[in-house]
This record gives C-alpha cells, structure tokens and sequence, in this order.
C-alpha cells in the first residue's frame, strides 16, 4: 500500500533491552505520547506464542494512539495480531514473497544498505525502506556504518519513502539536516532514555523541521 512519508517522521523500533525498570507495553507508550509516528516490535529470540501474545498487547497501546505497529521478520505474529504490517531484512524473506502471503493492504518495510537493494525493494512492493547505520548501532554491534552520501543514493533512487536508522539521537539527529530522507527510525536513542515521551518530542520536532513537516504541538 501508498504510505505517506509522515509516517516515518519517528519511527520507534523497540528493544526490551533498553528498558530500565519499565514494561514494553509502559515503554511504547510513552514513545506515543511523545508522538511517535509508527512503531516496529522487534524480537529475535521470543517464542512464538509469547510473540503473538505481546504483540497483541502491544497493538492495543498502538491502536490507542491510532498509529500503526510494524512487526520485525515475522509474517505469522502479524497476521495474528493483524498489525499494519512486516519489516523485513536482507537475509529474511524476499519481498514480493511477503506481499503475496500479506496481501496489498499490509505495509512492507525492507532494509537497504545498497542503491541496487534499495532498487530491487521497490520492485518487488516495498512500502518504504530502512537504510543504515547512519551513525553506527548500539543494539547491532557488527553493523557498518553508512555515509550520508550512500544515504542520499538510496533515498534519490526510489519514490518510496526511507528512514534512516542507527545510532540517532537527541545529540545528532541534527547532522540529518540537508540529506533526503523521510524520517529517522530509533531504538536505543529512544528506548534507552531517561524520559522516554521527552525524547520522542525532541525527536519528532526535529525530523519534522529536517523533513519539512508540520505537525500541531502537543
């Protein structure tokens, strides 16, 4: 499906890792009432049942806020809980393989780290893309980092929308401005903060300025 490139203004991308003290449910929402725009589940290591069952509770905060919730890699848990739609990486299932089992309603975000992937992603239905690690990882250590020059490749080869990710936060989510993205996912830049709804703010009114939006103040 069309998504506009709004969405991805701040896209929080979860890991219970960063909590301190908090549940993911309490976590994600104050990342809404800071005002993020979308919200990815990710979990690597989960059983599928207990996946189904967050993810569940997860869209009920979601759905609350009337923001869509993105599932990492995980096609079953997405039909189960009927979440907007999956993200999927390089080395999981193609996208045009996701779009069929999904259907043309569901979104589809896929990572790219190449113009070529970005290009092939778009083809086979990609929704919007995930390019990075803008600025390194705290949560995927063995992640290389992106230029801004690559960045720009990507985002100028492709009319889908692109968020960049890794390593964004308050401190230099202000080194995006005058590069082409579409908005900045965030993980521990956000989940890993003191005052989670503060961040998500200070995060959203930046991209918002970086990208041009407007959006009313909360």
């Amino acid at each position: 499906m069309q998504i506009k490139p709004q969405l991805l203004t701040l896209y929080a991308v979860t890991d219970r890792g960063c909590l301190d003290g908090i549940t993911l449910e309490e976590a994600v929402k104050e990342a809404l009432k800071g005002g993020a725009t979308l919200v990815q589940l990710r979990e690597k290591d989960m059983p599928l049942q207990d996946f189904i069952e967050e993810a569940k509770a997860i869209k009920r905060v979601t759905d609350a806020y009337g923001v869509p919730l993105i599932i990492n890699d995980n096609i079953e848990v997405c039909l189960a809980c009927d979440a907007a739609g999956v993200h999927v990486g390089q080395s999981d299932m193609p996208a045009q393989e996701v779009r069929r089992l999904l259907g043309a309603d569901k979104i589809i975000g896929v990572t790219a780290k190449t113009r070529e992937q970005a290009l092939c992603a778009q083809k086979q239905g990609a929704d919007y893309l995930g390019s990075g690690a803008i600025f390194g990882s705290a949560t995927k250590l063995d992640t290389k980092k992106m230029s801004m020059e690559t960045l720009d490749a990507i985002c100028d080869s492709v009319s889908i929308p692109v968020a960049a990710i890794g390593g964004i936060c308050e401190e230099n989510v202000w080194q995006l401005k005058g590069h082409h993205m579409s908005g900045a996912a965030v993980v521990s830049g956000l989940f890993k903060t003191a005052d989670i709804a503060a961040s998500a703010r200070a995060l959203k009114a930046a991209m918002a300025e970086i990208c041009g939006y407007t959006y009313e103040t909360k």
